[in-house]
């Protein structure tokens, strides 16, 4: 980490407090972490997943639990990817890790036709990759570095594209009850990652799948939500908390709420008199 001018220093703390308490306040209110947990950190070499895992070493250390980290990286055998970035970074910080090594890379290439979107499979391969990883480690929880900014835009993506209301939950447990996976940051705002990152110099490693493409529907969202933003300030944080205050009976889904069984509540002891007509 550079050396930081005494302005530079007062607003870093202000940023790692902020990061703390978000982090802090999401494990709590979706009890992410508990006691003798085995937290799996997935490292992307993205300034996310760079981010959690700085923000979770800092609150292993004050935790009212005990809990384990360790380090996970999946090497998709991109080309020209920097295998020793990730080792170098990791081995200074004092905790395990593992650098798990699954040629997804030409599976996707060899799939997706030229010109389509590469991240729905290669996502699909890299869940199914860490999930099964996890169990041979034998972690309690998966964590991913999704910020808020994340969940809002995939809120928009499956509401857009998919037709569908649903976003990122905090907390998830897979479909085939094996693991659950938390989303530390989900209280976090994607800038604040970005600052943090510039302050600590994080060994950021570009993705040549998803990275280079520029079709992506969720380019398009964050174009649109980012305007948003700066014509009303505050709107990103307004739509993440409607996800966290949904009121099923105002929606029209009728396997969340019954609709069809819903009846005015006749008092059979009141007698109501036959309408009468009066001439004025």
């Amino acid at each position: 980490m550079r050396e930081l001018s005494r302005k530079e220093k007062f607003e870093f703390n202000k940023l790692q407090k902020r990061l703390r308490r978000n982090v802090g306040n999401a494990i709590v209110d979706y009890n992410m972490i508990e006691e003798g947990d085995k937290v799996m950190v997935c490292l992307s070499g993205g300034k996310d997943s760079y981010a959690m895992l700085d923000v979770l070493i800092s609150l292993q250390k004050s935790a009212p639990v005990n809990f384990e980290l360790v380090a996970v990286n999946l090497d998709q055998k991109q080309p020209g990817f920097p295998e020793h970035v990730l080792p170098e970074y990791l081995s200074a910080l004092d905790i395990p890790y593992y650098v798990l090594e699954k040629d997804t890379y030409s599976i996707v290439m060899e799939v997706v036709p030229e010109g389509k979107t590469t991240c729905g499979l290669c996502s699909r391969l890299r869940r199914g990759s860490l999930y099964g990883f996890a169990n041979d480690i034998g972690a309690s929880k998966i964590a991913l570095g999704h910020h808020r900014d994340d969940i809002v835009e995939t809120l928009f993506l499956n509401m857009f594209f998919n037709g569908k209301l649903k976003a990122m939950p905090p907390k998830l447990l897979s479909d085939d009850k094996k693991n659950v996976v938390i989303r530390p940051l989900a209280y976090c705002k994607e800038k604040d990652l970005e600052r943090l990152s510039q302050y600590k110099e994080f060994p950021i490693i570009p993705c040549n799948l998803c990275g280079s493409q520029d079709n992506l529907q969720r380019v398009q969202v964050k174009k649109m939500l980012a305007q948003w933003e700066r014509e009303y300030p505050g709107r990103t944080e307004s739509i993440f908390r409607s996800i966290r205050n949904v009121a099923p009976s105002q929606l029209a889904d009728g396997d969340l709420f019954d609709f069809s069984s819903l009846r005015i509540e006749e008092d059979p002891q009141l007698h109501v008199p036959a309408i009468q007509v009066v001439n004025l």
